[in-house]
């Protein structure tokens, strides 16, 4: 199952985030993956692993596994990538041993201090406070952004973590709208308005975090999950499905993908069972009531801001 982006691609509408995901592991995780039917990547250069997914993929393509035009694969430009967005890109495409991205992200919404090309830093003043570097427009970078498309370097190009004011702004200054906002919603954190005006505006919204962060982010923010909501769990077992199934199925109905995170194979096969039943719309509606505004990705803990605020 797919949605058809602005440009006419298909976008598969489950995937594999590989966020926190280490060494070994990776191969294995993604060579489960693709045996269970993934075909939908989500990776990023700040996720620091670009050269093990790259090498699992190899491998996948050369044992006939699967085949690249089969893959919908994702990565992004880091913050202190802003001002080298080419060489940025072909550094990804070099770690992922591709020729060609699926989709190409502008991580955040923000330009920092440059670390060196690949070493995503963040790097943080003498307060501990991120350094952000107020010589690059979001314009400049997205207008790099659209080049990489001319170069076929990627057929897509989208956004992550925007909200609805500097989405507008892209949409006022881009020759290649963006196909994507990739944002954090779930049931603790719906963002209607947001969903709405994207899709409103021929953007797809793909739900990073879809679960809540579950227990990697109450490790790394000390957030709560929607995984534990009563409600949800009642659904759950009206349905006969995990509470994990119940919120993929909500956020699929909702017209977003979703990009769950799992290193174990019995939740990958679990998270892919989400196209064997319905949510009715009273149940729609009664998730919809759980809304409680409630971010769990927080990255102001280690920069010392808070750039949603």
């Amino acid at each position: 199952m797919a949605i058809t982006l602005n440009n006419g691609f298909k976008m598969p509408i489950i995937g594999l985030g590989v966020w926190r995901v280490e060494g070994k592991t990776i191969k294995d995780l993604l060579t489960t993956a693709i045996k269970i039917g993934y075909r939908h990547f989500d990776c990023a250069a700040e996720y620091k692993n670009e050269t093990e997914v790259g090498e699992a993929f190899k491998e996948a393509f050369q044992t006939g596994l699967v085949k690249r035009e089969d893959l919908f694969i994702t990565t992004k430009l880091w913050n202190s990538d802003h001002g080298h967005v080419l060489e940025a890109c072909k550094d990804s495409l070099k770690k992922l041993q591709l020729e060609y991205l699926d989709l190409y992200l502008v991580h955040f919404p923000v330009a920092t201090k440059h670390t060196g090309v690949g070493t995503t830093g963040s790097a943080l003043d003498k307060d501990g406070v991120l350094e952000i570097d107020t010589t690059i427009s979001l314009e400049t970078t997205w207008h790099a952004m659209e080049e990489l498309v001319s170069l076929g370097l990627v057929r897509s190009i989208g956004i992550s973590n925007f909200d609805i004011f500097v989405t507008r702004d892209c949409l006022a200054y881009s020759k290649v709208k963006p196909a994507v906002n990739q944002i954090e919603t779930h049931p603790y954190f719906q963002r209607e308005s947001l969903v709405k005006f994207c899709i409103k505006h021929g953007i797809s919204i793909t739900a990073h975090t879809p679960l809540g962060g579950a227990a990697a982010n109450t490790e790394l923010f000390g957030s709560v999950s929607c995984l534990d909501d009563p409600v949800i769990k009642g659904l759950a077992e009206k349905y006969k499905k995990t509470v994990a199934q119940v919120v993929l199925r909500w956020g699929i109905q909702r017209n977003t993908v979703v990009i769950p995170k799992s290193s174990k194979a019995q939740r990958l096969q679990e998270n892919f069972e989400v196209f064997d039943f319905e949510l009715t719309n009273e149940d729609m509606k009664l998730i919809k009531s759980v809304d409680q505004k409630y971010r769990t990705n927080q990255p102001a803990k280690f920069w010392g801001i808070d750039l949603y605020a």
